[in-house]
């Protein structure tokens, strides 16, 4: 897992060479939603993602939010979120990341999650403790709900945003402080290291998750996963250290 490691901090790096260059630039937009945004950087750090890996090992797969390639039942297939808070980055929000993730079967193996504006890698490996700029790190050991950050994410449809918003009034009113700030892969390595206490979100793609996932395991926490029978490839996740009861209704 050392190689796989070492060429998944690499990309993310490159990657957020590319995403930093490109900050504060005009963008071009390719799609405009209600309440999201496609860029054409986002693409472009996908394909050097992309590049660094296959071409170091081209027997794998890949899985992206920009597009898939090579031979999705492969036994190795990388998870790649290569632009994670996306309108975050296009109005000059300097809160987003790089996220990319190993899956061998059914288990996440190895990830990283890169965070170029403050130069930040949260980095592990299956059976390893992970680390952040190569320091290890847990999960919060806070057991109150009274004192406990939430980050509450409402995801992108109006359906997950009626269904978060009782959540986040409710969380609001047990916890310390919620928070939404527009990318899911850093809640999620905020709780694996410690900052945040728990994340949720009604409707959340893999690439989303999948490397916070596992530093989250690594670093002694919980995640719970389940797909969405009205969402095609989405999911409800529940991501916390493990020492709250969240009690979610």
């Amino acid at each position: 897992m050392t190689d796989y490691l070492d060429a998944a901090i690499e990309a993310a790096r490159a990657a957020g060479e590319l995403l930093c260059a490109n900050f504060h630039e005009k963008l071009r937009v390719d799609a405009v939603f209600k309440h999201d945004i496609k860029l054409e950087i986002d693409v472009r750090t996908q394909t050097l993602i992309t590049d660094h890996l296959l071409t170091r090992f081209p027997q794998h797969a890949l899985y992206g939010e920009e597009g898939i390639v090579g031979d999705q039942s492969a036994e190795y297939q990388w998870i790649v979120d290569p632009l994670d808070g996306t309108v975050n980055y296009f109005y000059g929000i300097p809160h987003f990341c790089t996220s990319i993730a190993l899956r061998r079967g059914d288990e996440m193996v190895a990830g990283v999650i890169y965070d170029p504006v403050r130069d930040e890698m949260w980095a592990g490996r299956r059976g390893e403790p992970p680390t952040l700029n190569g320091e290890p790190f847990r999960v919060s050991e806070r057991s109150e709900l009274s004192d406990a950050i939430i980050s509450v994410g409402l995801s992108k449809t109006g359906q997950t945003i009626r269904e978060g918003m009782p959540l986040l009034q409710d969380m609001v009113q047990r916890v310390r402080k919620c928070r939404l700030l527009g990318s899911a892969a850093l809640d999620m390595a905020y709780v694996a290291c410690g900052r945040f206490d728990a994340y949720v979100e009604q409707g959340i793609s893999l690439w989303d998750i999948a490397a916070g996932w596992l530093l989250i395991e690594e670093a002694g926490g919980k995640v719970v996963l389940e797909p969405r029978a009205d969402m095609k490839d989405k999911y409800m996740v529940v991501a916390s250290s493990g020492r709250i009861d969240l009690n979610i209704r």
